[in-house]
């Protein structure tokens, strides 16, 4: 069982940065893909980026390659999402998840999920 907490989400403005930390519990979080969905009112979670269990492996949406990176750090527990440039049409709630081993693309496919953290872009 891995159990996730998102901080780091806030206000800022358009061309601004914020970091995302996902913290996790359980001493197999180093077995674990983990990524970053985000979830505009209204409308489906959509993949951000994700890790693999090693962090050799990457995965972004076009929406946000060259702007965020995902990173992991195991001995911490913690997955990453450093924003930069951001714009307002990234405004959502960004959600934590993980899954044993692989990344996938897909929400269905992650088994833990944090409660989320609200990132808001002003113009």
């Amino acid at each position: 069982q891995v159990q996730l907490v998102e901080s780091g989400g806030g206000l800022v403005q358009a061309g601004g940065s914020l970091r995302l930390s996902c913290a996790a519990s359980g001493r197999t979080f180093s077995s674990y893909g983990m990524a970053w969905f985000l979830q505009p009112p209204g409308k489906e979670r959509e993949l951000v980026a994700a890790i693999s269990w090693s962090g050799g492996s990457t995965y972004y949406a076009d929406s946000v390659k060259g702007r965020f990176t995902i990173s992991r750090d195991n001995a911490k527990n913690t997955v990453y999402l450093q924003m930069n440039s951001l714009k307002p049409e990234d405004t959502a709630v960004y959600y934590c998840a993980g899954r044993l081993w692989a990344i996938a693309t897909i929400s269905q496919k992650y088994d833990y999920w944090g409660q989320g953290t609200q990132v808001t872009v002003s113009s």
